[in-house]
């Protein structure tokens, strides 16, 4: 699927999926129907993210080159055309070995968890956003921004800035 571009530029395509038989890997076990909040909910801690450290990792980086090459398919791209990665920022293990498994260069994927840590869903916005402002996105550059989280649930947009 082909977004509409505004003089080239914008969401050129995207790739989403989700695989529920992953969930125990990144989850939070109380809210929702299953286990509504209550002081019983609360005492066992269930409404803390809880994550298998290992499993996360391997899955992150498979679903991250998944999805990212299957948007690149879409836009009718490669990674050779691939000017810059905003991933989102869970740790500096999975952004390097997506960038190995993927074959794209380190220095063309947006690192800044070294000053921030973790900062879940705004992580590809932060990063984004300083890549912007210190000149190295480009009007022009063809960025892919890739993310997995809880549920467990994973996705790239590949856009021309």
């Amino acid at each position: 699927m082909r977004f509409s571009t505004v003089a080239g530029r914008g969401i050129l395509a995207s790739a989403l999926a989700g695989d529920g038989s992953q969930w125990a890997l990144l989850r939070v076990e109380g809210g929702g129907v299953r286990h509504p909040a209550s002081p019983a909910t609360v005492e066992k801690r269930m409404h803390y993210l809880k994550m298998e450290g290992g499993g996360v990792f391997k899955q992150a980086v498979l679903m991250m080159e998944e999805t990212t090459q299957l948007a690149l398919e879409r836009a009718g791209l490669t990674k050779a055309d691939v000017d810059w990665v905003v991933p989102h920022q869970a740790n500096l293990r999975i952004l390097k070995a997506f960038s190995e498994r993927f074959g794209i260069p380190m220095e063309k994927i947006i690192v800044n968890i070294d000053r921030y840590g973790n900062t879940s869903t705004a992580s590809i916005p932060i990063a984004l956003s300083e890549a912007v402002a210190e000149g190295k996105i480009k009007e022009g550059d063809v960025v892919v921004l890739n993310a997995f989280g809880a549920g467990v649930t994973y996705g790239a947009v590949v856009l021309r800035w």
